[in-house]
């Protein structure tokens, strides 16, 4: 995929989309489609986001190499392995326990050593692990979540799809400062639901 010509200019997460397969994060009957600018069912009602969708939510975090992030919605993985490409440490939730399993897996298999895993209610964070730097949530939520803006370290960025199931939402990034919270449009989306435990 072109992503230079797509708006993605941040070399990082370029370098880490074109180095993490996308084809293992798939099911077999999906693997042909992998590497087409499409999201794919991963099964469990969740899908995998289009690979121009990773790269640009990743790329309004604006990650740094020392920065821990907490990603809600692990899902297949996919976004969870771009960010370890480029943080120091990823700690990451999803509510499904079969998708959390194959998903571990397949990260193993992968290599990575800078992941930490948990079946748990995304909403509420991972309170005990932060604050981070970074908090990126996979799947819209009707409001934006206490908790994550709670756990933002100062300078701290969460990225998030706001509004109702099945209709288009608006993605939001929210920036900690001086113990406030700027909030900017970066468009619109549609994501599957963000799913409570």
């Amino acid at each position: 995929m072109l992503f230079k010509e797509n708006g993605i200019k941040d070399n990082r997460v370029i370098t880490a989309m074109e180095k993490v397969p996308r084809h293992e994060f798939v099911p077999a009957e999906e693997r042909p489609y992998a590497y087409e600018n499409i999201p794919l069912n991963i099964g469990y009602g969740q899908t995998i986001s289009q690979p121009y969708m990773v790269a640009l939510m990743t790329q309004i975090l604006e990650l740094k190499a020392n920065d821990r992030v907490l990603e809600i919605g692990t899902g297949s993985g996919y976004q969870t392995a771009i960010l370890a490409e480029i943080v120091r440490e990823v700690y990451t939730i999803e509510t499904l326990e079969p998708l959390a399993r194959t998903a571990k897996g397949t990260l193993a298999q992968l290599g990575y050593k800078n992941i930490n895993f948990k079946v748990a209610d995304g909403y509420v964070g991972w309170e005990e692990e932060s604050p981070f730097n970074a908090i990126i949530v996979t799947a819209a939520a009707t409001e934006i979540p206490v908790p994550l803006k709670n756990q933002l370290a100062e300078g701290g960025r969460l990225v998030i799809p706001i509004g109702l199931p099945g209709e288009v939402q608006v993605l939001w990034k929210i920036t900690k400062k001086d113990d406030s919270f700027i909030q900017e449009n970066k468009g619109y989306v549609r994501f599957v639901p963000l799913t409570r435990k």
